[in-house]
C-alpha cells in the first residue's frame, strides 16, 4: 500500500492539472489539392470545418491563389492553364469569415508542369479600367497575422517600357508600425533597389485636402482611383510625410497592353492599433517609365478588424486633430455581403449619425452597386439609391438592384457578393471634443437585420498653453502685495473633465508685526533706565507655484477644479530696521537717546509649502479668455490666500 503522503500528491497532482487550462497549440491547416492534365490545372483548398460565431450569419472561407506565374485567382476551385513548362510554386491565403478561429495556415505546393496540351492559355486580365493601376488585398488586417496585398500594373503605352512601383505602408500618424514586410514575389524579373525618396523637392502645393485624422503636418491627397500625375518628386515627398517604410521594385520591358501582378505578404504587428474602426491605408506609385516623372497613384484603405467580418462600418476619423477639423469631412464607410443561397433585390442601411455632425453636410462619396440616386416623390423602376434623413439616423436604400448571394449557385467570384455605401460629413456649428459611436443595420430584403460594430471618432489630445497674471490676496498679513504670472499646459479645447498644470512666478512683499521690548537696566553710575528696542521688519520673496489640479468644464462659460499645489521661495530678503531709544529713569518722561540700525537677511529656496486648491473660472472656459478666483489652504501652516487672475487659453 502506498504511503498517506504519496497518495495525497497523486491526487493534488491531478486537481491541479484539472484547474489548469492548457494552452491549445494546435494550428489550423489548409492543404492545396490539384488535379493536372498536362499544362491545365484544376485548384481545390482542403480545409478545416468552420467554427460558427454565436448571433453571426453563417460562417465561410474566401480564397486567393496565386498560381505561381504571376496569375490570381479568388475562386474557390480555380482551373488555369500555363504557358510554359516548368516548376510553378502555388500558394493560398484562406480567409475565414464569421468564424471564430484563427485563419488556416497553408504551405505553398509545387506544380511541375511537363507538356503543353492545353494552347487555351489567357493572359493575365487587363486592369485598363482601373487606368493601369490596382492594388487588392486578400482580406482586412488583424493584429498579429498576415494578410496578402497583390499590386498589379499595366503599360497602356504603345511601346515597351521600363519603369518603378512603390508601396508605401506605415503611417506616421499612429505611434507604431502597423505592418511588417515579410516577404514579395515578383514574375516578371523585377528588382528591389534602395531609393532615397526624399529627395530635394519643391515644396507641395498647399491646396491639398487633409485627411481628417491625419495630423496637421500631414497632407494627404484623395486617390480614390489611379490619377495621372507629373511631379514625381512632390508625390514621393507626400507619401513619405505620410509613412514610414516604402518598398521599391524596378521591372523593364513591358510590352504594349502587358498586365503583370506583384505578391506582397506582410504581417500584421502585435503593437497594431486596435481599434476596430480605424481606417489605415498603404499608398502605390507607378511610374511607367523611368525616363519621365509621369506616374500614377493609388490609395488600399483597410479597416482593423478582430474578425473577418464582410458586413462592417469603419471611418476615418479616429485619430482627429480638434485644432484643423472644424470645417474638414470625415468619412465613413459601411460595407456589406449577401451570404444567402439567392440575390438580394433591396438592400436597407440604418445607419447611426451622431449628435456632432451636421447632417446638411451630407454626401455620398461612392458606392457599390454603382447606381443613380432615386428620384423624389417617384416611385423608382430602376436601379437607383435612395437616402431618407432623419433626426439620428440616415436610411441608404439601394433598389430593384442584383446583388447575388455567396452560396448562390454558379457564384465563383465572392467580391460580387459585396456592397458599400461611402458617405462624409462636416461637424455642427457647436461641436465639442468627444468620443462618437455609430453603427449600422443592414437588411437584405426582408431577412432579419445585421448589425455591424461600432464606427468610433475621437480626438487627438492637442495641448493648449496658457497664460494667466494676478493678484494674491493674504487676509493674515499686514501691508501684503503679491503680483504673479504663469503659464499653464492641459488639453486643447476639453470637454468636460481634463488635467492642467501651471507654473506661476510671484513677486510678494509684505510687513510682519512690529516687535517692541522694553527693559530696565542699570548703568554703569548705579542709575536705572528704561531701554526700549522697537524692530520693523519688511519681507520681499519670489515665490513659485506648482499647481496640479483636475478641472471641470460646467458649460462653455463656467469652470471648476481642485488639485495640489507646491510653494517654493526661490530667493526671500528680510530688511530689518532697529530702533533703540533710552530714557531717564524708569518711565517715558524723559528721552535721553536714540540710536537706529539696519539688518537684511538673505536666503534660497528656504521655504517649502505644500496645501490644497479650489478654482473657480468665468469666461470662455474651453479656450480664450477668462476670469478665475482660487482658494488656497497650506498644510504646514496657517498661510491661507486668494488668488484673483485672468488666464488666456490658446
Amino acid at each position: 500500500m502506498k504511503p498517506l503522503s504519496s497518495i495525497l500528491f497523486i491526487l493534488f497532482s491531478i486537481f491541479s492539472f484539472a484547474q489548469t487550462k492548457v494552452k491549445d497549440t494546435i494550428t489550423r491547416r489548409a492543404n492545396i489539392i490539384y488535379n493536372q492534365n498536362g499544362n491545365q490545372v484544376n485548384y481545390k483548398p482542403e480545409t478545416p470545418p468552420l467554427i460558427p460565431i454565436a448571433g453571426a450569419p453563417k460562417p465561410s472561407y474566401s480564397y486567393l491563389w496565386e498560381l505561381g506565374d504571376g496569375h490570381y485567382s479568388k475562386e474557390a476551385e480555380p482551373k488555369h492553364v500555363y504557358k510554359n513548362k516548368g516548376t510553378y510554386t502555388a500558394r493560398l491565403a484562406v480567409t475565414n469569415n464569421y468564424d471564430n478561429g484563427k485563419p488556416p495556415a497553408t504551405r505553398p505546393k509545387k506544380v511541375a508542369v511537363n507538356d503543353i496540351t492545353d494552347t487555351n492559355y489567357k493572359d493575365i486580365a487587363s486592369i485598363a479600367d482601373q487606368n493601369g493601376f490596382a492594388i487588392l488585398k486578400n482580406c482586412d488586417p488583424i493584429p498579429e497575422q498576415e494578410m496578402v496585398v497583390v499590386v498589379g500594373y499595366q503599360n497602356l503605352e504603345n511601346y515597351v517600357s521600363s519603369g518603378k512601383l512603390y508601396l508605401f505602408y506605415n503611417e506616421k500618424q499612429f505611434k507604431n508600425n502597423n505592418f511588417e514586410l515579410v516577404d514579395f514575389r515578383t514574375y516578371a524579373s523585377e528588382r528591389e533597389i534602395k531609393e532615397n525618396t526624399v529627395a530635394s523637392v519643391h515644396d507641395l502645393d498647399d491646396s491639398k485636402d487633409y485627411l481628417a485624422s491625419a495630423e496637421n503636418t500631414i497632407k494627404l491627397k484623395k486617390y480614390k482611383n489611379p490619377t495621372t500625375e507629373e511631379d514625381l518628386d512632390a508625390s514621393l515627398l507626400d507619401a513619405n510625410k505620410i509613412y514610414h517604410n516604402v518598398s521599391v521594385l524596378e521591372f523593364d520591358d513591358a510590352n504594349p497592353g502587358e498586365t503583370r501582378n506583384v505578391f506582397y505578404t506582410f504581417k500584421t504587428t502585435p503593437e497594431m492599433i486596435k481599434d476596430t474602426s480605424a481606417t489605415v491605408t498603404m499608398r502605390g506609385i507607378f511610374v511607367p517609365n523611368r525616363s519621365y516623372k509621369n506616374h500614377k497613384i493609388k490609395n488600399l484603405e483597410m479597416e482593423i478588424v478582430t474578425s473577418h467580418d464582410p458586413n462592417k462600418m469603419g471611418s476615418n476619423g479616429s485619430f482627429m486633430n480638434y485644432r484643423l477639423v472644424r470645417f474638414k469631412r470625415v468619412n465613413f464607410k459601411t460595407r456589406f455581403q449577401n451570404n444567402g443561397e439567392g440575390p438580394a433585390r433591396m438592400i436597407r442601411l440604418e445607419t447611426d449619425i451622431p449628435d456632432m455632425f451636421d447632417k446638411k453636410t451630407f454626401r455620398i462619396e461612392s458606392m457599390y452597386p454603382e447606381c443613380p440616386i432615386c428620384p423624389k416623390d417617384e416611385v423608382p423602376t430602376t436601379s437607383c439609391l435612395d437616402t431618407i434623413i432623419k433626426q439620428k439616423q440616415i436610411f441608404f436604400t439601394f433598389k430593384n438592384i442584383y446583388l447575388p448571394g455567396s452560396e448562390q449557385k454558379n457564384v465563383h467570384e465572392k467580391d460580387s457578393t459585396k456592397g458599400f455605401v461611402k458617405y462624409s460629413m462636416k461637424f455642427a456649428e457647436d461641436f465639442h471634443k468627444v468620443k462618437t459611436r455609430s453603427r449600422t443595420a443592414i437588411i437584405f430584403d426582408k431577412n432579419e437585420p445585421i448589425i455591424t460594430n461600432y464606427a468610433t471618432t475621437r480626438f487627438l489630445p492637442g495641448i493648449s498653453i496658457g497664460v494667466k497674471a494676478g493678484y494674491n490676496l493674504y487676509p493674515d498679513l499686514e501691508k501684503s502685495t503679491s503680483y504673479f504670472v504663469g503659464a499653464t499646459i492641459s488639453p486643447f479645447k476639453s470637454y468636460r473633465f481634463y488635467w492642467q498644470a501651471e507654473w506661476v512666478n510671484a513677486l510678494n512683499k509684505y510687513d510682519s508685526a512690529i516687535n517692541v521690548e522694553s527693559v530696565v537696566n542699570t548703568n554703569a553710575n548705579g542709575v536705572r533706565q528704561l531701554v526700549r528696542t522697537t524692530t520693523a521688519t519688511e519681507n520681499k520673496n519670489i515665490n513659485w507655484e506648482v499647481p496640479i489640479l483636475i478641472r471641470y468644464n460646467i458649460n462653455n462659460y463656467i469652470g471648476i477644479g481642485a488639485g495640489i499645489q507646491a510653494n517654493i521661495n526661490v530667493s526671500e530678503e528680510q530688511n530689518q530696521d532697529i530702533k533703540i531709544e533710552t530714557f531717564e529713569g524708569e518711565k517715558e518722561s524723559f528721552l535721553i537717546s536714540t540710536t537706529t540700525a539696519d539688518n537684511k537677511v538673505k536666503n534660497s529656496f528656504a521655504d517649502f509649502k505644500t496645501g490644497l486648491l479650489f478654482d473657480l473660472t468665468a469666461g470662455f472656459a474651453r479656450i480664450g479668455p477668462s476670469l478665475g478666483a482660487r482658494y488656497v489652504i497650506n498644510f504646514e501652516q496657517n498661510f491661507n490666500y486668494f488668488q484673483f487672475y485672468g488666464i488666456w487659453k490658446f
